[in-house]
């Protein structure tokens, strides 16, 4: 727009000139002094041919010269005043956002750790444009410290605080869960607020104690579009369940999962999938609710190989649980990968399945003392087959992942089997070959 508008003034001033130059050159090819050329035109208006006094002559074309040069640099005067108005007006003007993305903002959980500061300074570092990724933060608990800190970002972030903090009426032996309903109310009302109040189609949720990675924004902005024409996806998530230093290919940086289960941790979702979900929100306990088959659907999530997201909060309501045992190893991205510019159509639900299962059940079977002993050859893949609840749990709790499953569904599982790295080859604990589905007696 700048480039367009400079070559008009340019032209505009070209053109002035070369009018004027013409101009003079007809005045001086008008009839002499006396023999007006239009009746009715006063001589006093007319130019005067050359005579016999050359010097005469070339007196008045001196003076005719520098009159119409004189105005000629009035008029440029004013062109260039201009100019420099609507430089500076453009120069002030604030950057406008690309118009063929959405808007994705980034809702943060708070309550009482001050050490939101972290979070949201990272968040603050790391982004990419205010406008395109607006921050809101939604403050639970009434804790004045915690406030001060998200107050002191100013215009920076949006500060919502929900209103009701009230003890929450609980079943009997459910007092020590009060945490987990109060929760579980925020969380219904800060996607509320995000949803239905500010009126945005998606949302990426962290809690006050999340780090994220240099590719975080970016990783979340390349999925968006397959979340939103893939309806076998219902969320996208930056945390690998047992993405542990060791667990992970530190080479495969760019390598994205299909997966069954629900990660949480930094996850997008779209406001069709919370209009589906609010109705009929959990009073507690929500991100195991979203574990169940009545809300998963048989939809999956995308997860990276190597987490976007890092907890550095030990204290919560959930007292440290898996903390100190998984938590504190989980490896955090530092490779910015660039997803936008990356074909990520590999993930879309046929192509996925099948190239999958494909590398999955075309790779070698081992024995659990094989992997646990470190005694495989070659590069791999290698396939470590579970057949029951009790298989899968012993070999995962012993190869060092998580060995927790939900309504069946092992962390970080498709289609029931898990991929991690264990000795620097990639290890697949699989259900036999001709798996079908989940069982929800598996918890």
């Amino acid at each position: 727009m700048l480039r367009k508008r400079g070559s008009v003034i340019f032209c505009g001033t070209f053109l002035f000139i070369t009018w004027n130059a013409i101009l003079v050159l007809l005045l001086w090819g008008r009839p002499p002094t006396g023999q007006p050329d239009e009746p009715g035109r006063e001589q006093s208006e007319l130019a005067e041919k050359p005579t016999n006094d050359v010097v005469g002559d070339v007196l008045r074309m001196a003076d005719t010269f520098e009159a119409e040069l004189e105005m000629q640099k009035k008029i440029l005067l004013q062109i260039q005043n201009h100019q420099l108005l609507w430089d500076s007006s453009i120069k002030d003007r604030p950057k406008v956002a690309d118009p063929h993305q959405s808007v994705m903002p980034i809702l943060v959980i708070a309550c009482n750790r001050v050490t939101v500061r972290r979070c949201l300074d990272k968040l603050l570092e790391l982004r990419p444009s205010a406008e395109l990724y607006p921050i809101i933060v939604s403050q639970d608990c009434g804790h004045a410290e915690t406030a001060e800190v998200i107050q002191s970002y100013g215009n920076k972030v949006t500060h919502l605080k929900q209103p009701d903090l009230s003890d929450i009426a609980v079943q009997p032996g459910h007092k020590k869960f009060q945490g987990y309903y109060k929760i579980s109310r925020h969380y219904r009302w800060a996607l509320n607020q995000v949803f239905n109040t500010l009126s945005h189609s998606s949302v990426v949720i962290v809690e006050d104690d999340l780090e994220v990675a240099p590719d975080f924004f970016e990783y979340f902005r390349a999925l968006l579009p397959l979340l939103q024409a893939d309806p076998s996806l219902w969320c996208v998530s930056a945390w690998n369940d047992n993405g542990r230093d060791g667990y992970v290919d530190p080479g495969k940086a760019n390598l994205l999962y299909r997966t069954d289960f629900f990660p949480g941790l930094g996850w997008m979702v779209l406001k069709e999938v919370w209009e589906e979900l609010e109705p009929k929100w959990p009073a507690s306990f929500w991100d195991d609710w979203m574990r169940q088959p009545e809300q998963r659907r048989n939809r999956a999530c995308i997860r990276p190989e190597i987490s976007r997201t890092l907890t550095f909060g030990r204290q919560g309501v959930s007292l440290g649980q898996f903390y100190d045992k998984y938590l504190r190893y989980i490896k955090l991205n530092t490779e910015f990968v660039p997803f936008t510019k990356i074909d990520l159509s590999y993930l879309k639900e046929d192509t996925y399945r099948e190239n999958f299962q494909k590398e999955v059940y075309s790779a070698p079977v081992v024995t659990y003392e094989d992997v646990k002993q470190g005694q495989l050859k070659g590069q791999g893949p290698y396939r470590l087959q579970y057949s029951s609840k009790d298989s899968f749990k012993v070999m995962a709790k012993n190869l060092g992942i998580m060995d927790d499953l939900k309504s069946g569904v092992p962390r970080a599982g498709y289609r029931g089997v898990v991929s991690f790295m264990s000795r620097g080859r990639r290890i697949y604990l699989a259900p036999p070959r001709g798996w079908t589905k989940y069982d929800t007696t598996w918890s």
